[in-house]
């Protein structure tokens, strides 16, 4: 890419002003805000994002008020402990969105965090400690420990949580193919590379946190 400087005119020109640009970016949460969040709001959040994948959003969420009664507030400790037999009744609970392999994720989360809480104090610790500049390492992290993690899953888990991430939505990946960052959406171990790489260069030159990164890059897209 030229550098930041092109990315922020050409936003100015998209949106017609400065305060029309600033009022599209998100805000991050701070890593003091990140660590007060309790962690069955983490194991709450995870769930969502996992149950909303491939369903309209107002759907799944109409639901999560009897999501929170059935798995006891996401209460790791007792999230932990459901079985099979649990599951299986609640595959039969018509409040719920009875999707079997999501449903088991629940508890093997639980057990992911619960981890991550042993090793860290607390879920929020880990994720407010954990570097910008190398963000695509704690989506692995997720993914690879987590259960329903894989592909956007972790980073948009992160961004609805307040993590500061960019997300490698299609517009983003269709951006950093112009300007020949990668040639293909970037999953692979050296296009996530490239791609934090090319973030990083940008969050240096602008100071902006990455999420309004992504939002610029993916504005250059024409829809």
């Amino acid at each position: 890419m030229r550098d930041y400087r092109w990315l922020h005119e050409f936003c100015l020109n998209r949106f017609g002003s400065a305060a029309a640009l600033e009022a599209r970016l998100p805000t991050p949460r701070s890593p003091e805000t990140l660590r007060q969040i309790a962690d069955d709001r983490y194991l709450s959040t995870l769930a969502l994002g996992v149950f909303r994948a491939g369903l309209k959003h107002s759907l799944v969420d109409a639901k999560w008020p009897a999501f929170e009664q059935a798995f006891f507030g996401f209460d790791l400790d007792k999230v932990v402990l459901m079985g099979g037999e649990h599951i299986e009744r609640l595959m039969q609970d018509a409040r719920l969105i009875r999707h079997l392999g999501k449903l088991r994720s629940v508890p093997r989360n639980a057990q992911m965090l619960m981890d991550i809480r042993t090793e860290h104090g607390s879920v929020g610790n880990l994720i407010a400690d954990w570097p910008v500049t190398d963000i695509t390492g704690l989506w692995r992290l997720l993914s690879k420990q987590g259960n329903q993690l894989g592909g956007l899953s972790a980073p948009r888990f992160l961004r609805m949580v307040g993590k500061d991430t960019f997300v490698a939505t299609d517009d983003v990946a269709a951006a950093l193919k112009a300007q020949n960052i990668v040639d293909k959406k970037p999953t692979s171990q050296r296009d996530l590379a490239a791609t934090q790489a090319f973030f990083n260069e940008l969050h240096a030159q602008s100071g902006r946190p990455m999420c309004q990164l992504s939002v610029m890059l993916a504005s250059t897209v024409n829809n």
